[in-house]
C-alpha cells in the first residue's frame, strides 16, 4: 500500500516565514531556513515553501531562498511554488535543489506552458496549485491575481485528465489558518477522480485529518499554522494519525545525553 504523507507548508513572504489567516492577515515566524530546517528535522514527508508575493510583485522565483536552502541538507523533499510564470523557471528551480514544482498562476495563463514542464520534468515533478471554495452548491477555483472565483476550463480538465500533473494542492482559502475548518466537500466535489489530492487549509483536529486520509483520492494533507503553536506538533499529529500508513514521525534532537557523559 502506498504510504500517505504529512507535508508541513511554510508560506514566505517578503522573505519571512509567515501565519496567514485567509491569505489576508499575516503573522510573522522568522527565517523560513529556521522552520524548514525544524519541519526536517520533526519528520516531516514533505516540506511545501510558498513564496506567496512573488507572481504579484512579478519578482519570478525566488532562487536566493533556494540556494540558501541548498545549503542546508535537507533530507525532506522539497517543493516550492511561488513566481513560476515559465518552463525555464520550473527547470532551474529543480536545478536549483527542489524535488516537485507547485503552479497556481500558470494554470491560468498559460496550461500549454505547464504541459511543456511535465514533458521536461517528468509529470511526477509538477502539482497544481488549486484554491477552492463551493458557493451556492457549486465548486469554485479561486484565481489570485484578479481575485475572482471561476469555473474549471474545460482546456484545464483535459490536460489534467492527460495526467501532466502528478496531484492536486487543493487549498480552502476561505478557511485557511482558521481551526477545523476544512471543507470536506471540495474533495467529494473534485471534478476529476483519478487524481490524487492533497488536502490543506483549517486543517487542525487529528479526528478531521484522519477522516481524510480515509478518502482513497486523498494522497497527503498539508498543514501549516498548526504546526507552529506548540512544540513537537508534526510528531503529536503523526502520533494521533499513527493507525494511517504514514511515516513514522521522527525527531533528530541538536544535542544528546552521551554528549556530556
Amino acid at each position: 500500500m502506498l504510504k500517505k504523507r504529512l507535508i508541513g507548508i511554510v508560506l514566505v513572504k517578503d522573505g519571512w516565514a509567515v501565519q496567514s489567516f485567509g491569505y489576508s492577515k499575516y503573522l510573522p515566524l522568522g527565517k523560513p531556513e529556521c522552520v524548514i530546517e525544524n519541519l526536517d528535522r520533526w519528520g516531516a514527508d514533505e516540506i511545501m515553501v510558498l513564496s506567496i508575493d512573488r507572481t504579484r510583485k512579478k519578482l519570478g522565483p525566488d532562487f536566493q531562498l533556494l540556494r540558501s536552502l541548498g545549503k542546508l541538507g535537507l533530507s525532506t523533499p522539497l517543493i516550492y511554488g511561488g513566481g513560476i510564470d515559465s518552463v525555464q523557471n520550473g527547470i532551474d528551480i529543480v536545478r536549483s535543489g527542489a524535488d516537485r514544482i507547485s503552479i497556481d498562476s500558470m494554470l491560468v495563463s498559460d496550461i500549454n506552458q505547464v504541459a511543456s514542464l511535465a514533458e521536461q520534468l517528468g509529470a511526477q515533478a509538477v502539482i497544481a496549485s488549486l484554491p477552492l471554495a463551493i458557493l451556492n452548491g457549486n465548486l469554485n477555483w479561486f484565481n489570485y491575481r484578479n481575485k475572482q472565483l471561476m469555473d474549471f476550463s474545460e482546456k484545464l480538465l483535459a490536460f489534467m485528465k492527460e495526467g501532466i500533473i502528478s496531484e492536486a494542492f487543493v487549498t480552502d482559502y476561505r478557511h485557511e489558518g482558521y481551526p477545523q475548518s476544512f471543507d470536506e466537500d471540495l474533495i467529494q466535489e473534485f471534478p476529476i477522480k483519478e487524481i490524487p489530492l492533497i488536502a490543506f487549509g483549517g486543517l487542525s483536529d487529528s479526528g478531521q485529518i484522519s477522516n481524510i486520509l480515509n478518502r482513497n483520492q486523498v494522497s497527503a494533507i498539508a498543514i501549516g499554522n498548526f504546526l507552529n503553536y506548540k512544540e513537537q506538533s508534526l510528531q503529536l499529529y503523526k502520533e494521533s494519525i499513527i493507525h494511517h500508513t504514514l511515516r513514522p514521525s521522527i525527531y533528530k534532537q541538536s544535542y544528546s545525553l552521551l554528549d556530556y557523559e
